[in-house]
C-alpha cells in the first residue's frame, strides 16, 4: 500500500465509523431508542446527546485504527493496547456527555473491530471495498483479539462483594452479553446481519435498516433489554419483534412500516425498556456495509 493511498484508506475506515454512529442515531423510528424525533425510553439522553457523544469518539475512532496497523505483537497484546485506550475514549464520552452512558458498548465493539481492521490492513494489504472474505478475516482476529475474555473478566465472580448488572446476568442466567459476542467473532454479524444487508442493499436503505434493528431486537440476547426490565420484559419485546417480522418485510411501504414501529415505540417508552445492544449492531452492521462498498 503506498503511503499515501494507506493514509487515505486508514482515513476512510475510521471515518465510516463515525458515519456509522451518526447513522445509527438518525435512523427513525427506532422502538424504545433515542432518534431525531423521539427520545426512546430515555430520559437522561436526545439526539444531541447522541451527536455529542460521538463526536468525542472521533479521534479515538482513528486511534483504533492506527493502534492496529502499527501493532506487530499478538491478538491478545492488542487488546490489551485497545481496552486501555477504549477506557480514555469511554471517559472522554462520560465527560461529553455529563455522565450519560450513549455509547459505551458500542465504543468497546468498535474498538476491537476498528483495531483488527488496522491490523490486517496492514498485514494482508487490504484495499476498500473489502470483500466478504477480507470482512470474514477482520471478524476472525477480532476473535483472537478476544479469546478467553470472558473467563477473564468473569473469574471468581462468586467471591466478589459488588457485581456490575452484566457481572449478576451472567452468574444467574448465564447471559454472555456483548463480550461473548466479541469472543466469539460477533456471529449475529457474520452469521444473519452482513448475509441479509448483502443480500438486500439495493432495497431503500431506511427501510432495509429498520427492518434490520426489528430481526436485531427479535434474536439477540440484549443486555440493555434485561437490564431495564429483566429477562421476562426481554424475551416479551424478543417475541414482539418476531410477530412484526411476520407482518412487515423489506418490500412494507414506508408508512405501513413507520405507524408499526412509531406504535412499538409508543409501548416502549410506557414499559421504559431500550434496545440498545441491537441498536450498537445496526451501527456495526452499517459500518462494514460502507467497507463493503454496500452503501
Amino acid at each position: 500500500m503506498k503511503q499515501q493511498n494507506k493514509y487515505e484508506t486508514l482515513k476512510s475506515v475510521s471515518e465510516f465509523a463515525l458515519e456509522s454512529l451518526l447513522y445509527e442515531a438518525r435512523l427513525y423510528p427506532k422502538p424504545g431508542l433515542v432518534d431525531p424525533k423521539s427520545c426512546g425510553a430515555h430520559t437522561d439522553m436526545n439526539y444531541s446527546t447522541f451527536i455529542d457523544s460521538s463526536a468525542a469518539l472521533a479521534p479515538f475512532l482513528t486511534q483504533y485504527v492506527d493502534l492496529g496497523f502499527n501493532h506487530n505483537g499478538s491478538p491478545s497484546a492488542l487488546f490489551e493496547k485497545v481496552r486501555a485506550l477504549g477506557q480514555q475514549a469511554e471517559a472522554a464520552m462520560l465527560r461529553k456527555t455529563k455522565g450519560v452512558n450513549t455509547h459505551k458498548g458500542a465504543n468497546f465493539s468498535f474498538a476491537l473491530v476498528l483495531s483488527a481492521t488496522g491490523k490486517l490492513m496492514n498485514d494482508k494489504q487490504l484495499e476498500i471495498p473489502f470483500t466478504k472474505q477480507d470482512t470474514a478475516a477482520v471478524f476472525n482476529y477480532v476473535k483472537q483479539m478476544a479469546k478467553g475474555l470472558l473467563l477473564k473478566d468473569f473469574a471468581d465472580l462468586a467471591y466478589k462483594k459488588q457485581l456490575s448488572y452484566g457481572e449478576q446476568l451472567y452468574l444467574e442466567h448465564g447471559i454472555v452479553g456483548i463480550r461473548g459476542e466479541a469472543e466469539l467473532g460477533y456471529p449475529t454479524l457474520t452469521d444473519s446481519a452482513l448475509p441479509f444487508l448483502r443480500k438486500y442493499y439495493n432495497s431503500d436503505q431506511r427501510t432495509l435498516f429498520l427492518m434490520l434493528l426489528l430481526h436485531l431486537m427479535a434474536t439477540i440476547e440484549d443486555s440493555n433489554l434485561i437490564n431495564r426490565g429483566g429477562i421476562y420484559a426481554w424475551q416479551n419485546v424478543k417475541k414482539q419483534a418476531t410477530e412484526l417480522l411476520q407482518t412487515l418485510s423489506i418490500n412494507s411501504s414506508e408508512k405501513e412500516l413507520e405507524h408499526a414501529l412509531v406504535l412499538f415505540d409508543q409501548q416502549l417508552i410506557k414499559e421504559n425498556l431500550s434496545p440498545g445492544g441491537s441498536a450498537d449492531l445496526v451501527a456495526l452492521s452499517f459500518f462494514f456495509g460502507r467497507l463493503e462498498g454496500l452503501f
